[in-house]
């Protein structure tokens, strides 16, 4: 049995539904508003379904084309009860997802596309960055990888010291320097380091500041071209964390980050005390980037792999 298995067995199962709680009671009671009193999908009930995908943070883009597809598929069988509609809901937008090239699932057992495969960690402060990271290394280590951090955030002394933690707590090495170092040089000794010991991963993490997105873009564009003397093909991913809690404050700042560099993929947090879950399905469907963790609490174990068909399904509260 793979790493990814075990990561998603019935317990795992169970964390994602109890972390999406909040969210699918929300849009839960919502369409059952909406379909109170029909028996068909009409253009009232598709109205009201309309108004509350928005309302759960979807998105107004997102919630469209949701449903286009179901309008299409009413059209298509005719007759539709709206005993079927939370179903069709489920299948529609897991198939959005599928045409985003949303990512579907990460097996830590898989042999890695580079070595060291090195991931560059951004987002904002008081996203739950710093925390992602440690769960991913947590993750790597329990499918046996070697894994180095790099504590490039050096504008705040507590995330090199919150990095340095998180070292301890999954036994990683954490390369820091001083509070106001330069951070590309952290990332170069980072990276000298991991290579100069055979490391499988690593992770930088980098500064959450968004003021000056000239600043960002040149600083995050420092960091790669010093990690290329090094690594060529570095950074392998360069993963944009989100604080899903914030609804639609998260699409913006993925608008700012996909401006200021290349974003490769997405971990999104904090899914476990907010009502706001849906903001998953619009970001990953407007900007066509892979989701790839969900946070649903503070515990190392906590950060799961997305996988498109069990979020929705836990979401919608459908099997």
């Amino acid at each position: 049995m793979g790493f990814f298995n075990k990561l998603f067995s019935k317990e795992k199962k169970e964390t994602l539904d109890q972390g999406l709680e909040k969210t699918k009671q929300s849009v839960f009671d919502k369409i059952s508003r909406a379909i109170a009193g029909k028996s068909k999908v009409d253009d009232e009930v598709l109205d009201n379904l309309e108004e509350a995908l928005i309302s759960s943070d979807v998105g107004v883009e997102t919630t469209l084309r949701i449903i286009e597809r179901i309008e299409a598929r009413v059209a298509r069988d005719k007759y539709m009860g709206t005993a079927e509609l939370n179903t069709i809901l489920k299948e529609e937008t897991a198939a959005l997802l599928a045409e985003n090239n949303a990512q579907n699932v990460t097996d830590f057992d898989e042999e890695l596309p580079a070595k060291p495969y090195v991931i560059m960690v951004v987002g904002v402060n008081g996203v739950g960055k710093t925390t992602t990271i440690g769960k991913l290394a947590y993750l790597y280590t329990q499918a046996g990888k070697k894994v180095y951090l790099g504590a490039a955030d050096t504008f705040r002394a507590a995330a090199i010291d919150q990095l340095a933690v998180w070292g301890e707590r999954t036994g990683v090495p954490v390369v820091k320097q001083q509070m106001g170092a330069d951070p590309a040089s952290v990332a170069y000794d980072t990276l000298a380091s991991a290579k100069a010991n055979n490391a499988d991963v690593v992770i930088i993490d980098t500064a959450g500041r968004l003021h000056n997105k000239v600043n960002l873009m040149n600083e995050l564009t420092k960091i790669k071209n010093v990690m290329r003397k090094i690594v060529p093909d570095a950074p392998h991913d360069v993963m944009l964390v989100l604080d899903g809690s914030t609804g639609q404050n998260a699409y913006e700042q993925a608008k700012q980050f996909t401006k200021a560099t290349q974003v490769t993929s997405l971990a999104i947090t904090k899914l476990d005390g907010t009502a706001k879950g849906g903001v998953v399905i619009g970001i990953s469907d407007q900007f066509k980037i892979p989701v790839k963790y969900i946070g649903l609490g503070e515990k190392i174990d906590q950060l799961q792999v997305f996988d498109k068909e069990a979020f929705v399904e836990s979401l919608l509260g459908i099997e």
